[in-house]
């Protein structure tokens, strides 16, 4: 299912949110109680707006207040409507017919329409439409102090709600794989000294303290860590070379040292595929993708380069 649209509109729900029942409801809640349903239905605004001057309200607040009531009244099931709410963007489609429910004290606002299919915080894919995950150039509707307003990142929430990937973001996920698997190749250049050194880098950068020796002839283990915060001590064994035999004899000797609360296997060339076991969330296995990713992430890739330069 493709959602489109070529009308937007941001509905607030209510003053401070007092209306987000209506979420729940499946209904488009809207207040305005000095303009009746009847005059509303009409779709006079100029009558609207000399009947809200008569009540007191300027001229620039009474134009402004008729453009709601007309929206609310005249823009169709095509229009789409979204609000936010419990963290989320919220969305959906409205049925015309307007409801008048001002005597009733259990109902919010003045009058209500129902929304087709309810209210969604998701997207077509059913990916959760997440606040903090959204440009500003869109949630800042959500400051707007009055109730219904155009929405004018028309084209970018339209994507959203359909689970499309923003083209700028797509091109740097492109580029950002490339620069991975260049960042894999070149690993497999690396001196073994340098590698080793690299590995220590990614430990200190993500706050891992080293308590021994960097590399040389040590029996177990080519660094011991300590993490400060967690408390924790790790073995890290280094190889540019290995195969699951390999990886399955360090296993058990970190095991039987009965020193340390994590092991990691790094190797950047492994001979086909390496796996820790199913039940040992304690074990980090980390070959070509998982450590050129982390490379990226920590800021190192030129620092790889470098080293080849």
């Amino acid at each position: 299912m493709k959602v489109s649209a070529t009308t937007v509109r941001y509905i607030k729900l209510g003053a401070g949110g007092r209306w987000e029942n209506s979420l729940d409801r499946a209904e488009l809640h809207f207040g305005y109680g000095s303009v009746t349903h009847e005059l509303a239905r009409e779709g006079n605004r100029a009558k609207i707006i000399t009947h809200l001057i008569a009540l007191g309200r300027s001229p620039q607040a009474a134009a402004r207040d008729a453009q709601e009531v007309a929206d609310f009244y005249d823009l169709d099931e095509t229009c789409l409507w979204i609000t936010f709410a419990r963290d989320h963007l919220w969305w959906t489609f409205a049925e015309p017919k307007v409801t008048w429910v001002k005597p009733d004290p259990a109902r919010a606002g003045e009058r209500f329409r129902k929304a087709i299919g309810g209210w969604r915080n998701t997207d077509v894919n059913g990916t959760p439409l997440k606040i903090n995950s959204r440009s500003t150039k869109l949630t800042k509707v959500a400051s707007y102090r009055r109730t219904i307003c155009a929405v004018k990142a028309h084209d970018y929430l339209l994507r959203r709600i359909n689970g499309i990937e923003e083209p700028i973001a797509a091109k740097a996920s492109q580029i950002r794989t490339a620069l991975i698997e260049v960042t894999i190749e070149a690993l497999r250049l690396l001196h073994w000294a340098d590698f080793e050194t690299l590995v220590d880098i990614i430990f200190a950068r993500s706050g891992w303290n080293r308590v021994s020796m960097l590399g040389g002839t040590k029996k177990l283990v080519d660094l011991e860590l300590e993490h400060p915060v967690i408390n924790e001590r790790a073995a890290v064994q280094v190889k540019s070379a290995a195969n699951q035999k390999t990886l399955d004899a360090y296993i058990r000797r970190t095991d039987a040292a009965e020193q340390f609360d994590r092991f990691f296997f790094i190797c950047h060339s492994p001979k086909g595929a390496l796996s820790a076991p199913d039940d040992r969330a304690d074990i980090h296995v980390w070959t070509g993708r998982e450590l050129g990713a982390t490379i990226m992430r920590l800021g190192l890739h030129d620092w790889v380069m470098e080293r080849l330069a």
